[in-house]
Formats: structure tokens, sequence, C-alpha cells
């Protein structure tokens, strides 16, 4: 019948007045006990002289609890804090008490009341202690009795000892909806080892082992260290990732809602948190300089890369900003999304880079100081297949914005380009390569400055392997890779994001900018992590099948094409690459025939392509037969050549 009651009324608060009226009661019960314990426990006292002096303490406690504010803590969230608060308000009182009762002394304003010190110094004791106690006792009741959850209690360890440890342990046990119990602390510190925090015991991080995680049924490991860096991070996952837990991981403390942690914020480790190197810091940024009072345009800004660029863009002083992509699910959820975190000075259009004339109504309307341009086909195995389609929007479409942009005087065009058009061995490489080609072209004119940026694969964004390596976990695998040594760079999307705005900010035109992004990493490594995360073995949960590398699939990724070297700036993970020197009156009338010419056979486009791109050499492709006719012909141009001159002599 209690349980009951406290079932259907637990979730809500107690009043504060409740709490008052409940304090006051204690402080009455305790000044009663304060002079029975005076007086031995017997009656030698006038009790008269008690009735008197009662209601007075009562009204002096009440000014007490009224300015300290004690009966405002939520009871069931009682804390060190809510302790002192109620010391602060006993003291209080009790100061009071003695003040009257000394006035009293030589102004008479009250008969008969003279309250001996000691039972003023007993009854604060008895109050102190006794409301103290009583919010522990109703905090306990309250996890005994309210909790309506009714899955087991879960078993973890946290890693950190420290002060991060230690509310990561207080946030967990105080919240009401979770069981959990915190089996123990783990630490590195000799001097920790082996005492007590808050009771629970702090072990060394040998005892990491199978059988204890076993025999103390522990489900999960938190890792609660305070600026902790990405490669001790992953040192120390890689010790505990083959036993049978989860690992999570308690986010900076600058990350914390209002400065507390909550349960919501201590997340999974995500493969993003065991990259090779430290996370991108972008100092002395020249962007929000470089954006002020400027109208700027986002083409795909609903896509992974775009998206992320709007949701950064909107953080500056900028006049307005014109997202355009042609999914407008994707751009509506984008809008609601901005909305909601209160920003409201941008524009969304439904619309194809491809339509001249929409665009070009777009431009008169605007009149776009900065173009962000990240609209395009990026999935290698499609564009394999379609590749008068990728080179409609890749190379098409970035013509159309770029021309535009000169059209109109735009100040600065950044292009965001990929590390697939370094050699490229796929259609989607190549036509990135043309458009980067076109835009050195365009540059040539010296009214545009015309920025490139090149980077790898993007953790997280949508086609990438992450994502897909996330749905074949939940499927229960197996988990698909194309090659057993296939490598990859890998960055994030707030990190890329980041590298194109201060591109556009340092750019002074025809650059190419390339980012430092450390080791390659084999995807083959990378899906296992992702199965150990999950708490997961492999193989004996989930395994891994190689599928042999798609159409136009490398087994590395490069920055730099063949005869390209770097130059810095002064940011020590961003350079300049130096590109070879190309005919740009050639290379351009190639690229317009290649944009205009209704080429409707495979064969013929891609031809067009590794004429305009001479070092794009298809892979694993069925355009590798085109590099097999273009050496037959280039051998038997230089046999002809020979021949020639053998005649001549």
């Amino acid at each position: 019948m209690i349980k009951d009651y406290f079932l259907r009324t637990g979730k809500r608060y107690a009043s504060k007045w409740t709490v008052l009226f409940i304090d006051l009661s204690i402080v009455s019960v305790s000044f009663i006990l304060a002079y029975f314990i005076r007086f031995n426990l017997s009656f030698n006292f006038e009790v008269q002289m008690l009735w008197t002096q009662l209601p007075i303490v009562v009204l002096l406690f009440l000014i007490g609890f009224l300015i300290v504010g004690s009966y405002k803590g939520v009871v069931r969230h009682t804390g060190i804090k809510d302790v002192y608060a109620i010391f602060n308000a006993v003291c209080l009182a009790s100061i009071g008490a003695i003040a009257v009762v000394m006035a009293n002394r030589y102004f008479d304003f009250v008969d008969r009341f003279t309250i001996p010190l000691s039972i003023i110094i007993i009854n604060s004791l008895l109050t102190f202690l006794s409301l103290a106690a009583s919010r522990f006792v109703f905090k306990i009741a309250y996890e005994s009795f309210m909790n309506t959850n009714n899955a087991p209690t879960k078993n973890l360890l946290i890693y950190g000892a420290g002060e991060s440890g230690i509310i990561t342990y207080n946030t967990l046990t105080n919240h009401s909806k979770m069981k959990v119990k915190v089996v123990g602390f783990v630490d590195n510190s000799q001097h920790k080892v082996g005492k007590q925090i808050n009771g629970v015991k702090v072990y060394n991080k040998s005892i990491l082992t199978e059988d204890f995680v076993k025999f103390n049924n522990i489900s999960e490991v938190i890792f609660s260290i305070q600026s902790i860096r990405p490669k001790q991070l992953r040192t120390l996952v890689n010790e505990i990732v083959d036993l049978p837990v989860k690992v999570k991981i308690v986010p900076p403390v600058e990350d914390w809602i209002n400065g507390e942690l909550k349960v919501s914020q201590i997340k999974r480790v995500q493969i993003e948190d065991l990259l090779d190197r430290p996370p991108i810091e972008i100092k002395n940024s020249k962007v929000s300089m470089d954006f002020e009072d400027k109208v700027i345009m986002v083409t795909g800004g609903a896509g992974s890369i775009g998206s992320e660029l709007v949701r950064q863009i909107c953080k500056y002083n900028y006049r307005a900003l014109i997202v355009i992509d042609q999914a407008e699910s994707a751009l509506y959820d984008l809008q609601q999304e901005l909305k909601q975190a209160g920003f409201f000075n941008f524009v969304p259009i439904v619309g194809d880079i491809r339509d001249k004339n929409k665009m070009r109504t777009l431009f008169e309307e605007y009149r776009p100081n900065r173009i962000f341009h990240a609209a395009a086909y990026k999935h290698v195995p499609l564009m394999e297949h379609n590749p008068y389609e990728a080179v409609k929007i890749n190379v098409a479409g970035t013509k159309t914005i770029a021309d535009l942009a000169l059209e109109y005087e735009v100040e600065k065009f950044v292009f965001v380009s990929t590390d697939k058009a370094v050699n490229p061995t796929n259609i989607m490489g190549a036509t990135k390569r043309i458009a980067e080609m076109y835009i050195s072209c365009r540059q040539q004119e010296d009214r545009t400055k015309f920025i490139t940026t090149r980077f790898g694969n993007v953790l997280g964004s949508n086609g990438s392997v992450i994502p897909l390596f996330k749905k074949q976990i939940e499927k229960g695998g197996p988990l698909t890779v194309t090659h057993k040594d296939i490598t990859r760079y890998f960055m994030t999307i707030p990190e890329a994001s980041q590298l194109v705005l201060e591109a556009g900010a340092m750019g002074k035109g025809g650059e190419i900018f390339i980012f430092d992004m450390g080791e390659s990493v084999k995807i083959m490594d990378l899906a296992k992590n992702m199965i150990r995360l999950s708490g997961l073995h492999y193989p004996d949960d989930i395994d891994i099948k190689i599928t042999g590398l798609r159409p136009g699939e490398k087994l590395y990724e490069e920055l730099l094409a063949n005869g390209e070297n770097t130059l810095p700036t002064y940011h020590d993970k961003i350079m300049i690459s130096k590109v070879r020197e190309i005919d740009y009156t050639q290379t351009r009338t190639m690229i317009d025939e290649l944009c205009i010419s209704n080429l409707f056979f495979k064969d013929n486009v891609v031809h067009l392509m590794k004429s305009i791109v001479p070092e794009y050499i298809s892979n694993n492709s069925d355009f590798c037969i085109l590099d097999q006719q273009n050496q037959k012909q280039k051998n038997l141009k230089k046999e002809t050549q020979i021949r020639f001159s053998q005649l001549n002599n």
C-alpha cells in the first residue's frame, strides 16, 4: 500500500513549504528533547516556561530557514551543499536565540524568557543532526519506493578516481531512473589504490581481467579522465576492448550542461575518439573578420559537409546566409534544427546547381560575397556506372557556379574537393580533379579568388564506412571490407568544415589547401575496433567478410599528385599544394566540350575525361580497357616515330 502511494506520487517534487513545515516540526521536537537531556530525562523544570519559549525558538528558526533557503533543496538529491545550508541556518537561529535571551535580560520584553546556554547548544546539535538525517532518510526512501524502473541492477567500473570520477559516481548513483552499482574505481595512481571513495574501493588496472569482470558481473567501464589525449585513450581502450564490457567515456568539463554532468552525456567511446592524431584546433582564426557583414552562399548545404559548414557559419556575424540543396527533406531537417537552435538569419533554397537560370536568379537577388561549393555526387561505385551524371553535377555544376561567381564579382569561391582527385582511379575522383582544373583556369582572370580544399574521408558522413559498419553491427554482421590491406585517411565532420572555413579566410586565390591527416587507417583495424567498442568479439560474435575491391577503388588514397609539393601556412596542419602547370586555354576548351557535348555513351565521356586528366588510370573497372587502348595507341605512335626517324636517317 505504501509502495503504491510512492509509485503514484514519486515523480513529483515535494513542496518546499511541506519541507519547511517538517523542518519546523523537527526543531520543536529537538527543543523539547534538549530540555529533557539537560535535566537528566526528568520533569525537573518548569513546563510552562518551555511552552512559552518554544514558539519564539521556532520563529527564530523559521527566520533562519527563510534567510538561508535550506528548505528549497530537492530532498531526493540531497548532497553536501544542502547539509552546509542546514548548518548555516541552525547557526543563524541559535545565534539569534542567544541574542534574544541576552536582550531580554536588560529589557524584559518577554516574560520569563530565559533559556540556559546549554539547552541552546544541545538543541542546535540535535536540530542539525535530525534535519540532515531526515533528508537522507527521505532520499533513501525515495530510492527504495519511487524507482519504477524494474530493470536489473547494472554493475560498472569507473576508470579514474580523480574529481571527475567522483562527480561521475555521484551523477550515476543519484539518477533516480537508473539502477546502477559502482563496483569500484580503477586508477593508475599508487597513492589511491587500496583506498575507498564513498565506500567504493579503488583498484589498480591489473584487476581488469575477464575473471574479475565475470565474477562481479560488470557490464560497463566508464572512462572519467579529463584532458585525456586520444593516443592515451586509445592505449587504455585497447587494454580492455577484449573484455565482455561496453566502453563509455565522460565528456570534457566544458561540454557539461550548465557546469553539471548529466547521465545522458556519458556516451560510448566512438571510433573518432581513437584517431591516430590529436583533434584539429584552429587558433587565431581569421574567419570572423572574413565573414563580417558578408552574404554567404553554400551549395549542397544539406549534405554532410555542407550542413556542418552552415552550422558553423551561423555562429558568425554575417549579413545573410543562402543555403542551396536539391534534397528537400534534408534541407527541411536542417532548417528545423537551426530554428530550434535559435538561428533565423538564413534562407533555405531548394534548387539544382545545374539549372543556370535558377542560379542566376539567386545571384541576382542575393549578390553573394562568399561561396562555399560543397554540392557533388560522391559515391564511387555509383558514379562508376553513371559517368555522365557525375560530369553533369561535379563538373558542369561547378562550372555553372564558378562562371556566375565571376559574372557577379563574388569575392571568394571555396571549392570542397577530395583526396580521390589525386591521381584518380575512378569517375568520381576524375570529375573532382576536372572541377579543380576548371576553377584554376578561371582563377587566371584574377577577379574572383578561387580556392580549393582537399581532404580525405569524413567520419560519419552520409554513405561513409562508419554508419555502414554501425548498421551491420546492429543486424548482427558480418561487416564487409573490400580488401584486408585497404587504408584511408580520416577526419571528423567538424574538422573538415573548420578546414574549409579557415582555408576560405586565408586563401589569396589559386591555392589547393591540403590537411595533415596523420597516418592512414587500415579499414580492417577500424572494423575490429568498432566490433570491440560495441561490447562484442571478432570473430565469435560478429565476423568480417572480404568482398573485393569495388570498381574504381584504390587500396590507399593520396593527398598529393605526382609532381606536387607543399608550402606551409600559419597553421601547421594546413598546407598549400603546388600543383603541376597545365595549359589553361586547352584545358578550358576540353572541359567546355565535356560539359556541352551530348556524350551519352559511357566510353565517350570517360575517354574525354582521360584526355583532360592524363594521370586518370582506371582501377578494377570496366574502363580499364580504355587505358589499354590508349597505351596501344601511344606504343603505335612511338613505333611510327621511330620508323620515320630511321627512314630519314
